[in-house]
């Protein structure tokens, strides 16, 4: 998708580059995606879901953080739904014999 064009002189204008936060964010969302795509490429042991427990509630701080700077980016019924992943997650890493 590109950014409309400058209605001055017709050139289109830079995409402006993600904020701190976001890179943060989809850091930690390229991270998951490895650690939970490495074992299913590779043939080795799945990660601990402590930690991609940990990366998602990392990931949720992230989004409360953004959230904080752009109103537009309050999603009360997306982190709850995060929540509720991240409580199954733990309460069946909890389950798993030691």
């Amino acid at each position: 998708m590109t950014t409309p064009p400058d209605p001055r002189s017709g050139t289109p204008r830079p995409r402006p580059a993600p904020d701190a936060l976001t890179a943060v964010s989809f850091l930690l969302l390229a991270l998951l995606a490895a650690l939970l795509l490495w074992p299913l490429l590779a043939g080795g042991a799945a990660p601990s879901p402590y930690l991609i427990g940990g990366l998602l509630l990392a990931r949720l701080g992230v989004q409360l953080l953004r959230a904080r700077r752009d109103p537009r980016l309050r999603r009360p019924v997306s982190w709850a739904l995060d929540l509720l992943i991240i409580a199954l997650i733990f309460n069946v890493a909890s389950r798993q014999p030691a």
